[in-house]
């Protein structure tokens, strides 16, 4: 898809970390969005889940690129940020910032 799904960052208020059955590096790597999340003192629920169990409801989905089109499927309205490490991911912490300085999102597929 060409088209880019841009969230404003007031409207963030669930992110989605998007894996593909649900275990292991990829709840580590939520668990440390979470802490960033908690730290940087934003008010943003971040949930871990199977990318095929993604909803309309996930303002931001946070998920392994070779995943990023699925993500883009099931929650279409999301904006979708890829990484390709789950711990540490430049795309990660830029997305915190990009919250923190009150950035909107923008779908990076």
């Amino acid at each position: 898809m060409t088209d880019r799904v841009t969230i404003a960052a007031s409207d963030v208020k669930l992110i989605a970390f998007a894996c593909e059955a649900g275990m292991g590096s990829s709840l580590m790597g939520a668990n440390q969005l979470k802490k960033m999340i908690k730290k940087a003192k934003l008010d943003i629920e971040v949930k871990h889940m199977p990318v095929g169990q993604l909803t309309g409801a996930v303002d931001v989905v946070v998920v392994q690129k070779t995943l990023a089109k699925q993500a883009r499927e099931k929650a279409p309205t999301a904006a979708v940020v890829p990484f390709t490490m789950f711990m540490n991911d430049p795309a990660v912490k830029k997305l915190v910032a990009t919250l923190s300085a009150g950035e909107p999102v923008v779908s990076r597929i």
